[in-house]
Formats: structure tokens, sequence, C-alpha cells
């Protein structure tokens, strides 16, 4: 437990930062948000991408609040009953107030149970973490139905735009393409700030949090994963390749990185559930930049590359994303209700030589669920292809980011 003078100066401290700091690029997501709702809202997402920032951001249109930071070094010791002479410390120096504003609640174990009993007396929380797993399991007991979810990704590329001051065309999506959107890692131009980001969520949220021994082998696959984006694997080849005792150790480890927001996987579409489990699934990272700077060779694959910032920003759009693949492949056919809704198909450079390749594997995808239009992806050409019944149109990743969210 925190002494009652020692948590009223970590209030005040807490209060004069958030209030001072540059409330920087304002977030596409803040738009989506409307605090006075009779739920708690949950902003999750990775390390560093920004959910503080939003907050604040928040906070600004607040008359009167309530704040806390929980990844405070001061408050490490906080505890479920301090949640009460944190109330008192609030109304001491604040007067009543009905928002509050928790940072990385998730650290303090029950936290729900607070949260809960003041939604019940009609207050507002808005809420950040993140982990995903921790706040689902709490939320999914005590807040089941009195809870909106939001995650927020690192920038994108109208966020960089408006960070960055540039125009949107193929030179400053070059930039974007190779830094990605951490916004600490664009002001600072300091690659250190990525590699730390790394360690922080290798160490913190993953092997403290679930007192993992094997360090050496979760960061080799760590790497090995965000440096193979777009590329299948299977849990059994994980557990091989980094000796270890037992494919659950393997499916543990990506479902602590998944957890975490490092990376995400995908199953290879199957009408099937028990097929989608067995099939391999393919990886995808949190942010190009993030995985150039901890891997030896991402930069080296640029249709990876243009791969992966497809796929966050699908992501953050669709929740049923998945590979098709049968005499040949497409990247990606998104699931909306009970139906495959899109075929998207990603390549850095349409050639003579791949051009059959790709619009065959499109086109198969577009046969298998009866749809008329697909869609190709690339760096930076534009095309449009009629193929009997079919219309495939091939457009620039950059302007498709433009447009599509």
């Amino acid at each position: 437990m925190i002494i009652k003078e020692s948590l009223s100066n970590i209030v005040k401290a807490q209060r004069k930062d958030i209030l001072l700091v540059n409330k920087g690029i304002e977030r596409e997501k803040l738009k989506e948000i409307k605090v006075e709702e009779s739920f708690a809202i949950i902003i999750s997402g990775v390390r560093r991408c920004g959910k503080s920032t939003l907050l604040r951001q928040m906070i600004q249109k607040s008359k009167n609040f309530y704040y806390f930071n929980f990844e405070d070094p001061s408050a490490v010791n906080f505890e479920l009953a301090d949640f009460e002479t944190l109330n008192q410390v609030f109304n001491e120096e604040y007067g009543e107030s009905n928002y509050y504003f928790f940072d990385e609640v998730q650290n303090v174990e029950k936290w729900e149970l607070f949260v809960r009993a003041m939604l019940d007396k009609g207050k507002y929380f808005v809420i950040t973490g993140s982990n995903a797993s921790l706040l689902s399991r709490e939320l999914g007991t005590r807040l089941t139905g009195r809870h909106l979810n939001y995650e927020l990704f690192p920038f994108s590329f109208n966020e960089f735009l408006k960070l960055t001051g540039k125009k949107p065309n193929i030179e400053s999506f070059k930039e974007y393409f190779i830094k990605g959107g951490f916004p600490q890692y664009l002001r600072s131009r300091r690659i250190e700030s990525i590699q730390d980001l790394f360690n922080d969520i290798i160490n913190r949220d993953i092997s403290i949090r679930h007192k993992i021994r094997n360090l050496k082998s979760l960061k080799e696959m760590a790497v090995y994963l965000i440096t193979n984006v777009g590329k299948e694997f299977s849990y059994n080849s994980l557990k091989k390749t980094f000796g270890l005792g037992s494919v659950n150790s393997a499916i543990s480890f990506v479902s602590f990185f998944e957890d975490s927001y490092m990376l995400f996987t995908i199953p290879k579409f199957d009408y099937s559930i028990k097929k989608q489990i067995i099939n391999p699934k393919k990886v995808y990272s949190i942010d190009n930049g993030f995985s150039v700077v901890n891997s030896a060779s991402f930069s080296e694959d640029k249709g990876k590359m243009l791969e992966n910032i497809t796929f966050l920003n699908l992501r953050k759009i669709y929740k049923e994303i998945f590979y098709f693949q049968e005499k040949g492949e497409c990247d990606f056919v998104i699931k909306e209700g009970t139906k495959i809704t899109r075929a998207i198909q990603v390549c850095y450079n349409l050639t003579e030589q791949n051009k059959k390749r790709e619009l065959n594997g499109l086109i198969e995808a577009l046969d298998k669920f009866k749809l008329k239009e697909g869609l190709i992806l690339t760096y930076n050409q534009e095309d449009k292809f009629v193929i009997e019944d079919k219309i495939i149109k091939a457009i620039p990743v950059w302007k498709w980011l433009l447009k599509e969210k």
C-alpha cells in the first residue's frame, strides 16, 4: 500500500506533467471515441504507440478530471486497497469529478473491481493498457457489457504526413515505408528508442509478467518472427528451430507476442475451424520501422514490407483476416459476418514475369468466394485488368492508405 501523502504527491506531479506536455498530432482515433458513455472506454495497443498522448487529447475536452498513470515508478506498490485513498486524494485536491483517466491500469491486480463500482455510481472511465490478454480477461469477468474496446496503432500514413508536414506522394511514402509510425522514433530519429521498445516488451510485458526463464529463445523467436512477415510458420517448426521443450511452449510464446501487440498472426482460410487451427499461420509485425531496426534482414524484402503495411491497415478496420491458398495464393481475404467480402493481393512490382502468378492467385480467390472485383496493391504502379467477368484494379499502396480508413 501507498501512504496518502505519497499518493497525493504522485497525483499532483502527474497532473502537472499531463497538462504541460505537448498534445502532439491529433490522432484519427480521437474522432471515434465519446467519453460520455455509460461504459468504460478501453484503449489498448503496443507500448509507445501514443496511448498516453491520445489520453491527453481526450483530457483537453474535459473541464474537470482525475488522472493517474500506473506505470509511474513511484506507484509500483499500488494495490486494490489504494483506490479508496486515491479517490480521497482526487476529491480533496480537485473537487468532485465524474471523469477518470487511467494509464496502464492492468498493472494493478483486480483493478476492474474499482472501475465497476464507480461505473455503478455514474462515473466515466477512459483506460489504457498494453496487454490485450490481461485486459480482455478482466473485462470478460466483471465488466461484461460495461466496456467499449478501441485499439491504437502507431501512426498511419495520414498521421505521419501531419507530423512531418510532407505532401502525400511516393517520396514521403518511401520514408514511412522504412521508418514506420512510432511517434518517438519519427521525432528523435534515434534507433535506440525502437531497440529499447523491443527490450521493454520482451522483458517487462512478457518475461517478467509470465515468469519466463528461457529469455534467449524468447528473444530469438521474436526477432525471427518480426523478420519473416508474410511467411508461413507452424508451432512445431518453431519448437524445433528454437529447441523448446514442447509445442505448447511455442504456442505460449507466440500468444505472449500477440498479447503485447508486437506481432499478429492470421490463419489460412478454411470453412473448417479445426483446419484453421491446424494449418500453418502467417505472421505480421506491429510496424515496419520496428522490424527494420530490430532485425538484420527485414529491409531486404521490399515485397514483404509492403505486405506488412497492407496488413496493418486492414487490421485497423477488420477483425477477421485470412490468407487464401489452394492451387495459387492470395495474400488477404476479408470476412465480414459469414461471408468473404474482399480479396487483396500485394505485389511490390508487377512484371510480365510475375503477372500471371499474381493474377491467377487473386482470380482463384474471387471465383471461390463469388466476388466480381479484386485489388492488387503495388509500391507505385497503377493498372486495370478485365478477365472474363472480373475487374482487377492495381493501385499504389500509398494512395490506398490515404482513403482506406
